[in-house]
Formats: C-alpha cells, structure tokens, sequence
C-alpha cells in the first residue's frame, strides 16, 4: 500500500508536458536602489522570466519570487534538448491549475541570488561588480532583507505596467517573499498562497541558518568575504549546501534512499576513515554538484536575509506584519517540513486569521519533508486552482 502511495506521488510531482513555448531569461535595472537599510546600491540589476500573456487591463498577472536556492526558473525550458523544466512546471502552463492560458506569470530573480555564476541566472550581490569602484561588492554589499528582494520586484512591478498582482505565490524562502508582499502592500494583490514557510524566523530556523552558513566562515580561503581575485571558499560552500540539503529532505527520506548502507560494498566504515556510509557521500556530491555556479557570500547573504524575516518587518511586534493581510491567503504546507514545521504554518495562518482574513490550509503528504513544497506541489493543484479562480 504504501509503496502505491509512493508511486502516485512521484507521478503527481512530475509534469507530463512542460510549459511551451520555450522561456526566454529577460532582465531589468533599478537604477540608484535604496535599502530598507538606508543603502543605495546604484544598478540593481535582476533577471525575470514571463508564461503566458498579459491582457489590456493587465489584471491577470501573477508573481512568483523563488526558494533559498533557487532562481525564476519556474517553469518551462530553455532549450527543447534540456533535460529538466522549471521545478514548478507541474502546475504552470496551459490548462495547469496556474493556467498561462489565463494568467500571465512572473518569476524573479532575487538579488544576491545563490546562483551567481549561474548563465541563466541574472542578480546583483557580492560577486558582482561596484560600479564606483570597478571591482566585485564582496561585503562591501549591503544587508538585504526579504523586504528588498520584494522592493526589486514592485520596481518591476511599475516597469511592466502592473497596478495589482492577480496574486503572489511561492515556496520558502519564496513564501516569505509572498507574507511581506500581503503584510507590506496590501493594495497591490488580490490574494497570496504562501508555500512551506511561515509568517517569521524563530530562534529555531536563525540558529539553523548559521549552522548552513558556518562551513563557509570557517574555509580559509573565505578570507572575511574578500577572495574573488584568489581561491574561493569552494570546500566551506560545498559543505553548506550539503547541510541545507539534509535539512530540506526528512528522515524518513534519507533512512528509506540509504538506510545505512555503505559508500562502496565491502567498504566498512568501522575499517577505515578512507569508508563511508553511502547517506554521507551522497550529501557530499550533493554540496559539491552546486558549488561551481554559486557563489560563497551570496549564501551568506541570503542567509541573513532569512534571519532578518517577520513579515512586514514590524518593529514591536511579530503579529502585527501578519494582521495587517487582509486579503485571502492559502497556506500549503507539510508536517515532515524540518525548517517550516506543520504547527509554525498552523499558528502563523491562525494570527492571520484571528481578525476575519480568510485563510484555507492544504497539507501535502509525501517523504521528501521540506522539498515537497516543490516536488509534489502537484497535489494541491486544483485547490490552487479554485483559489485563483474564485470571485
């Protein structure tokens, strides 16, 4: 039985078509950024990709800002020989419950996005150049908040003409973006399915943010930020990402992928510290497969930004953000979710509810814990689709 589960939810996370046409990777400028900081970054540079058409009123338009790792990709190819679409192509497309025969879609690059050296990546951060100094922002950047990364996207916002966001959805570190949208600009969306995140940084989730970012301040060749004319911090990233992927998985997922399994048969890892368990030298090229196209103080920096997050950024209160959506919110979580946890979702919808704000809760199952925000998205699919549907 459980097995058939299993199945049914592998095939519900992976799309039978992708988004057609292919996507094209398009950019924008904000010129003379302010931060909610109070800092100026002069060219505030981002990437941004588009599904479907906006219609004359321009009132069909929805926004979707990424996860911790990921980038606007979300839906669609680039290419017809790619292998993968975009990790939300399950549900947007034509006649997929974001329907691009409806809706016109918007993803965003975040600034300080991880994927720096991604090619199909576009932001502006650290490993990117200060234009009064001619030379890479290293820390020199100012501290981002979530806030900013939603700034970037309402310049974006007026740049294409857009009064009012038919509504803004995303998964984590994309869910916060979707919480402060509601709790910062109520006037600017109509209604907001934040996915497997919830309403602020606890203690929990800020502690757990250093212990991913730790690995990078303890490489040598991180050097305070400053080693983009030497070696970069490659080992401490790798092992970050190793750290951050473990986390967005569940135990259940990696007991039943692994068990205790060695590294290589007849490998005893009780023999040898040149052995290891098979679960610790996946992670390992896990961490290492993303190395080359990020970036070390990108990660940090969008650590702190995750750090920094109550939603509205209140400054007496942790609710008051949340009291301020007055608009119809969908909550999609997990219970095996080990940095959104089920009941910090539960309690963050009952705040934004406990003034008459319209909530709906759609619990995902499946073993992937975190991740299943993205891989089995599928399952909430139709009541996404009424979501958006309703009057």
């Amino acid at each position: 039985m459980r097995l058939k589960i299993l199945i049914t939810i592998a095939m519900m996370a992976g799309p039978a078509l992708a988004y057609e046409p292919l996507v094209e990777k398009r950019e924008f400028t904000l010129k003379n950024f302010v931060t909610r900081g109070g800092r100026t970054v002069p060219e505030m540079r981002l990437g941004y990709e588009t599904y479907g058409t906006l219609n004359d009123a321009k009132d069909n338009a929805i926004l979707i800002p990424h996860y911790f790792s990921g980038n606007s990709h979300a839906a669609g190819k680039y290419k017809e020989a790619d292998v993968s679409a975009g990790y939300w192509d399950a549900i947007i497309g034509s006649g997929k419950p974001v329907d691009t025969d409806k809706y016109f879609v918007v993803s965003v690059d975040t600034p300080v996005n991880l994927g720096a050296n991604d090619p199909n990546v576009i932001t502006t951060g650290p490993a990117t150049t200060n234009p009064k100094t001619g030379k890479p922002w290293g820390m020199d950047f100012p501290i981002m908040t979530i806030g900013d990364f939603v700034d970037t996207q309402k310049g974006l916002m007026e740049q294409l003409g857009i009064g009012k966001w038919h509504a803004v959805m995303g998964a984590s570190m994309g869910g916060l973006q979707s919480y402060e949208w509601a709790a910062r600009y109520p006037d600017k969306l109509e209604r907001v399915i934040p996915v497997i995140s919830s309403g602020w940084a606890d203690a929990n989730l800020i502690a757990w943010l250093d212990v991913w970012a730790s690995p990078i301040k303890l490489d040598p060749n991180w050097n305070g930020g400053d080693y983009y004319t030497g070696q970069p911090p490659n080992a401490g990233l790798a092992q970050a990402m190793k750290t951050l992927t473990l986390q967005a998985n569940s135990a259940e997922w990696t007991d039943g992928t692994f068990g205790r399994d060695w590294a290589s048969e007849g490998a005893d890892p009780g023999q040898s510290w040149a052995n290891d368990y098979k679960v610790v030298t996946k992670l390992n090229e896990a961490g290492a497969a993303r190395v080359a196209q990020s970036d070390a103080n990108h990660f940090l920096y969008l650590a702190r930004a995750n750090q920094l997050f109550v939603a509205g950024q209140p400054k007496d209160s942790l609710y008051k953000g949340l009291l301020n959506i007055d608009v119809p919110v969908m909550l999609i979580y997990t219970d095996e979710d080990l940095i959104f946890p089920g009941n910090a979702v539960r309690e963050t919808g009952t705040i934004i509810k406990s003034d008459g704000t319209p909530v709906e809760f759609v619990e995902l199952e499946g073993t992937r814990g975190h991740l299943d925000g993205l891989l089995s998205i599928a399952q909430a699919g139709e009541r996404i689709r009424a979501f958006l549907e309703a009057k």
